[in-house]
């Protein structure tokens, strides 16, 4: 069976391997006190063009989600989401286990407009009442999102705006982060000026595991460490985390490997195209989700590994495909053919 339902079905880039196999002989700090965590944050800030910015490293998404807001809010506050943000419905309710709200909002494509965020501040700020109800504070965003699409540059200097005007921070949730920017038109320097806290995805984009924090916003920045600690995050081994992304930072090859995903699913969603077999949502990552009569899912299953997404009302079912770094260009093509075949 030859699997397309995740981007983390794989372990590592073997330059990732390697780099953890040089340092296996020697000794270094505990807790990301580390010259590894120092050198990957460096080679990170560097892309970002933020010398003052923050970069921590943690093993995975939802603990750096969970920790990130936790960071942001007081025990008043909320977050505001789409209804499909992985926070809402993917990490058990690790947000408001913590003791904020979500106030979650349907998302068109994945994806929030600036004017709900804005309607959402509006209220609360109009609200004769508001020590009665929670305030909304933050505002979370997924880039790329979970149905693949990702936000432009222009998007997200508008919701940047609404941030302001409304004093909320912007967390932008960077699991996949590679593939959306391969995918867009945005840079990792953009999201630092638009973003007061945003993660950069290790786990599915080339490391066994890891996320980088990044806090842009130095009012967010003292005691993160203690954010970290008190919530289980830190490693004490945390140079294993340096290590990794270094790794991917100092060639560039982050980029890379996510930009060959990325082409590889446009030959997915050209083959797609041509069958005639629709997309269930215009995505240019990774992700490509298409809707499949049953008699093409069984057929596909016979071969391939799939995310089953939802039964549509007619039968039909809506079906991920995902690409990742490591996606052989042999199986795109085998898949491709059967696409055909259907």
């Amino acid at each position: 069976m030859i699997r397309f339902n995740n981007d983390y079905s794989q372990s590592a880039h073997p330059a990732v391997l390697r780099a953890l196999a040089l340092t296996a002989g020697e000794s270094f700090p505990g807790y990301g006190l580390d010259p590894w965590c120092q050198k990957a944050a460096g080679l990170i800030r560097t892309r970002l063009d933020r010398p003052d910015a923050q970069v921590h490293f943690v093993v995975g998404g939802t603990q750096a989600n969970y920790i990130a807001v936790a960071a942001c809010l007081r025990p008043y506050q909320s977050v505001i989401c789409a209804d499909s943000g992985h926070i809402h419905v993917h990490e058990t309710g690790a947000v408001e286990h913590g003791g904020h709200k979500i106030q979650a909002l349907p998302a068109e494509n994945g994806k929030l407009a600036a004017g709900q965020i804005a309607a959402v501040a509006e209220e609360y700020r109009a609200s004769p009442i508001p020590e009665h109800i929670t305030e909304p504070k933050l505002a979370y965003i997924s880039f790329p999102t979970e149905y693949g699409t990702v936000y432009t540059k222009a998007e997200l200097a508008a919701i940047r705006a609404v941030c302001d005007e409304y004093g909320l921070y912007l967390f932008v949730d960077g699991a996949r982060m590679g593939y959306g920017l391969a995918a867009s038109d945005v840079t990792l320097a953009d999201m630092a000026r638009y973003a007061d806290i945003f993660t950069i995805g290790g786990t599915k984009c080339g490391t066994l595991f890891g996320e980088a924090v990044i806090i842009a916003n130095t009012a967010l920045q003292p005691h993160f460490r203690s954010f970290i600690k008190q919530n289980g995050a830190m490693l004490a081994k945390g140079w294993l985390l340096g290590v990794q992304f270094a790794a991917l930072f100092e060639t560039g090859l982050y980029f890379d490997i996510c930009r060959q995903a990325v082409e590889q699913a446009m030959v997915l969603r050209a083959a797609f195209a041509a069958r005639g077999v629709p997309a269930f949502i215009d995505s240019p990552t990774n992700q490509q989700f298409v809707v499949l009569t049953r008699a093409q899912a069984d057929k596909l299953a016979e071969k391939y590994v799939y995310e089953p997404e939802q039964t549509l009302a007619d039968g039909r079912l809506c079906a991920r495909f995902c690409t990742a770094w490591y996606t052989d260009p042999v199986d795109v093509a085998a898949l491709a053919e059967d696409i055909q075949s259907l």
